[in-house]
């Protein structure tokens, strides 16, 4: 029998090998990072702007300024009266041309995002913010139907920065007990009727989460004049039916 050739294996180090392993598990690594990046990029590729984008949206923004600018000329001219002490207001506009006073302005009045709600008292301090954030929002003279409604379905207690469901009395009595307010029926009366708690009472309901109406508008037109936002008066209630 012919002598078999037996062939040993190079020996290699544990070093080395450990050197490979680390190696091999990078280019994996680096290949899924690669593969995650050109996903994002093909759901985002619309994402990238260019300079002239950049100028556009600084141009808006700015053209934004000026027109709050002559909307309070204007109010100051012609002082706005209301038939109401209650409204409730709705932001129903984005955010892509809005300057920043506006954007500070909306977090101010708790409608930080589209389609937010919450009922306000009107004095001149409010009618000056609902003049200069305009565009953006509607609102008008709830009636008791819909505050009803809308504090039963959509109500949400504010609690140490925590959205609370309002799924029994004892919140609203441990949160709202010592101004006499111990169920939700109290909440409603009291902002119905714009009692002497209804400062309380509404920052301790959380801003409301309403449903896109169908058929809204996309523009900032004023509702007098066919569009969707400013004061609608006692017509909000049938928007707010459509979003309850």
């Amino acid at each position: 029998m012919a002598d078999e050739e037996v062939k040993e294996l190079a020996f290699v180090s544990e070093t080395i090998l450990k050197k490979r392993k680390s190696n091999e598990e990078w280019a994996l690594r680096r290949k899924a990072q690669l593969e995650l990046r050109q996903k994002r990029n093909k759901s985002h590729g619309n994402d990238f702007k260019l300079p002239e984008q950049f100028i556009k949206e600084y141009r808006n923004k700015e053209f934004d300024l000026i027109k709050m600018k002559h909307r309070m000329k204007k109010h100051k001219s012609g002082q706005m009266e209301l038939k109401s002490k209650l409204l409730f207001v709705v932001r129903i506009q984005g955010k892509n041309d809005m300057h920043p006073l506006t954007r500070k302005i909306l977090n101010k009045l708790r409608l930080g995002r589209i389609f937010n709600g919450i009922f306000i008292k009107a004095n001149e301090t409010v009618i000056d913010m609902l003049q200069k954030v305009e565009p953006y929002i509607t609102y008008g003279y709830p009636n008791l139907k819909n505050v009803k409604e809308l504090v039963y379905k959509k109500g949400f207690a504010r609690i140490d920065k925590q959205r609370v469901p309002l799924t029994n009395n004892n919140i609203i009595s441990l949160e709202l007990g010592k101004y006499g307010i111990l169920c939700i029926q109290d909440i409603v009366d009291e902002i119905v009727n714009v009692g002497p708690h209804f400062t309380e009472v509404t920052n301790f309901l959380w801003p409301f989460s309403l449903n896109k109406p169908e058929g809204l508008q996309k523009t900032k037109r004023l509702y007098k004049d066919g569009g969707e936002a400013g004061n609608r008066e006692d017509h909000i209630n049938e928007l707010m039916d459509k979003m309850n």
